[in-house]
């Protein structure tokens, strides 16, 4: 190459930062570009699940669908919830769904926007029904969580003690198995995911839970989102925020709820 052609080193960073953001840098190749991107999920059905060897669900056909729309195919990576968290808090270029966005969570994170609804509970066996007015009334009570989600780390923002209140699973099927062998009284999850895990036992839902307390402080009721580490530069974090408003105007993403909702 003449010399030139050659960037300077200004422009090679600049060209840098840009690359994941699909910006022209001439003169500087194609294998200069920075980290790739990783994005992490785990299971929880039915947002985010493995069938058939394939990551599929509610929110991970949305996030492929950005991708989609961004003409950017990316790898998912699924595993336990409380190493995908701890990854995307401290490396960059990680994008992580479905999150739940709370005020603990959100100078963590850069968020990119909501992939799906949810509400959370507090939910009881029909058979051994719990009477709650209020998250206080909870504490005399054995809770199911799981480890370093967005109901565990509310309950214990509010006071509530794991090993004491609150018992800590990595899995949430584990927590309903919790539940109906009488190990926990509560169980706090988000509704679609217990629906999904009581259906696929072959349990109805309907006559095997009660909803003891609505749990609305859990996160925003706007539902799960996608986000990006810190360490991410913006422009790509932009990109996607231009990629899910893309697949909401041209109506992937209404088709993809309609499909799973």
């Amino acid at each position: 190459m003449p010399a030139a052609a050659l960037p300077n080193r200004r422009d090679a960073v600049t060209c840098l930062l840009g690359a994941m953001g699909a910006l022209a840098c001439p003169g500087l190749s194609l294998a200069a570009a920075p980290a790739e991107l990783r994005i992490l999920t785990e299971e929880l059905p039915p947002y985010n699940m493995t069938q058939d060897d394939k990551v599929t669900g509610l929110s991970t056909e949305i996030v492929r669908a950005v991708l989609e729309a961004l003409g950017q195919p990316t790898a998912i990576q699924v595993m336990p919830w409380a190493r995908a968290y701890n990854t995307a808090l401290n490396e960059p270029n990680v994008l992580i769904y479905s999150i739940s966005r709370t005020a603990q969570r959100e100078k963590l994170f850069k968020w990119v926007g909501v992939v799906a609804p949810t509400r959370w509970y507090l939910f009881a066996l029909a058979a051994r029904p719990v009477k709650l007015t209020r998250l206080e009334d909870a504490r005399k009570y054995q809770i199911a969580t799981v480890h370093e989600d967005a109901g565990e780390q509310y309950l214990a923002s509010k006071g509530l003690l794991l090993g004491q209140n609150l018992q800590s699973s990595s899995k949430y099927e584990l927590n309903y198995e919790k539940l109906k062998q009488g190990r926990v009284d509560l169980w706090i999850s988000n509704e679609l995911n217990a629906l999904y895990l009581v259906r696929r036992t072959g349990d109805d839902p309907a006559k095997l839970l009660v909803r003891a307390l609505h749990l609305p402080d859990v996160g925003s009721e706007e539902g799960l989102n996608m986000a990006f580490s810190l360490g991410t530069p913006d422009a790509v974090v932009e990109r996607f925020r231009k990629g899910l408003e893309t697949i909401k105007k041209n109506g992937s993403y209404e088709r993809i709820q309609k499909r799973w909702l």
